[in-house]
C-alpha cells in the first residue's frame, strides 16, 4: 500500500516515484508530463479554488493524482481526465488505497481534454487543473466553450502562459490568448509557483491563473466570427488593422470601412484593442456584407 503524507493523504515525492517505479512510466516531454510532488503546493492550490461540497471539479492531467487527492475532500465530485492510459487506470486504484473513504467522489476519463464534448454525470462547475504547458491554452478555451457550466477556475500552467492569458490590452504580452479567454472570463494572476515543486523539475516557473466567467460582449456576432478577427489582426502584429485584417476582409480598403463603422481606428493595433471591440468589428463586418466564418476562409 502507498504511504500517503502524514499530513492529510497526500502524496509526497517518495509516494510519486513509487508508483512511478511500479508503473514503469517515465514521464514525457511530448504529454508536457511534469507533476507536482509537493503537498504544500497543492494545498495552496486547493484553498485557492475556494471550493464547497456543491462543486463537481474538472480536472484536467492529474498524473499520479498528487493534486486530485487534494481535490476529493474540498469538493462533491472530481472528474479527472487523463491522456495517458497507464495513469488514468491507475488514479483510482491510487484513490482507495491512500482515501478509501473519497474514492467514490471520484470519475476518471481516459481521453484528450482538448476533444472531449461530454461528461458523465452532473455537469462540471470549477476547473482545477495543473495543466501540461504545450496545451494549456487551447485545453482552457475548449473546456470553457464546449462546458458552459464552468462558472470559475485556478489552472497552474507556465509563468509565460500565465502572464498572456491575464495581460490587459496595451501590454506587450496581450494576444491572442489573452482576448480569447477575455471573451469567456476574467482572469487575474493567482500566485506564483517555483520549479522545484514538480518532478521532472521544468526549466521555467509556474503561475496560477484564476477566472471567472462572465457574459460575452454583447454584440451581433458569434464567437467564431469574434475570433476570425482576432487571429487575423494579431497574425501581423507590426501592422495597423487596416492592414492586418485586409486578407480577412477582402481588401484593405474594405477592412478600413468595416472598422470606421466599428467605431475603431484603423490605424490602430491589435494590442491596443478590448474583446469588446473585436466584437463590435465581427459585428461591422456583417453589417458591410461580409459572410460569417464557415462559408468563407479563415486566416490560419
Amino acid at each position: 500500500m502507498i504511504q500517503a503524507v502524514a499530513d492529510g493523504d497526500l502524496l509526497g515525492p517518495a509516494a510519486v516515484r513509487e508508483i512511478a517505479a511500479r508503473l514503469d512510466v517515465r514521464p514525457a516531454k511530448r504529454l508536457g508530463q511534469n507533476f507536482v510532488i509537493d503537498p504544500g503546493t497543492v494545498r495552496r492550490i486547493v484553498a485557492l479554488a475556494g471550493l464547497s461540497a456543491d462543486d463537481v471539479v474538472l480536472e484536467v492531467g492529474p498524473g499520479f493524482g498528487s493534486l486530485t487527492l487534494g481535490l476529493l475532500p474540498a469538493a462533491g465530485r472530481v472528474i479527472a481526465v487523463e491522456l495517458d492510459g497507464a495513469l488514468a487506470a491507475e488514479l483510482p486504484r491510487t484513490v482507495a488505497s491512500v482515501a478509501p473513504g473519497l474514492a467514490p467522489r471520484l470519475e476518471v476519463i481516459n481521453a484528450d481534454a482538448v476533444r472531449i464534448t461530454s461528461l458523465p454525470g452532473e455537469p462540471p462547475s470549477v476547473l482545477v487543473a495543473n495543466l501540461p504547458y504545450n496545451v494549456a491554452v487551447p485545453v482552457v478555451l475548449h473546456l470553457l466553450g464546449t462546458f458552459g457550466s464552468v462558472a470559475r477556475g485556478l489552472v497552474m500552467v507556465q509563468a509565460e502562459v500565465a502572464d498572456r492569458m491575464t495581460a490587459a490590452p496595451g501590454s506587450r504580452v496581450y494576444g491572442v490568448p489573452s482576448v480569447k479567454l477575455a471573451w469567456f472570463a476574467s482572469a487575474r494572476r493567482a500566485g506564483a509557483v517555483p520549479r522545484s515543486v514538480f518532478w521532472p523539475v521544468p526549466n521555467v516557473d509556474s503561475g496560477l491563473v484564476a477566472f471567472t466567467r462572465h457574459p460575452p460582449p454583447a454584440a451581433d456576432a458569434g464567437r467564431d466570427e469574434v475570433f476570425a478577427v482576432v487571429d487575423a489582426a494579431f497574425s501581423q502584429r507590426r501592422k495597423t488593422l487596416r492592414a492586418a485584417l485586409a486578407r480577412w476582409a477582402g481588401t484593405s480598403d474594405r477592412a478600413e470601412r468595416i472598422l470606421r463603422a466599428a467605431g475603431v481606428d484603423p490605424g490602430a493595433r491589435g494590442e491596443s484593442l478590448t474583446v469588446a471591440d473585436f466584437a463590435r468589428i465581427a459585428a461591422s463586418a456583417r453589417g458591410n456584407g461580409l459572410p460569417e466564418p464557415a462559408a468563407r476562409s479563415r486566416p490560419r
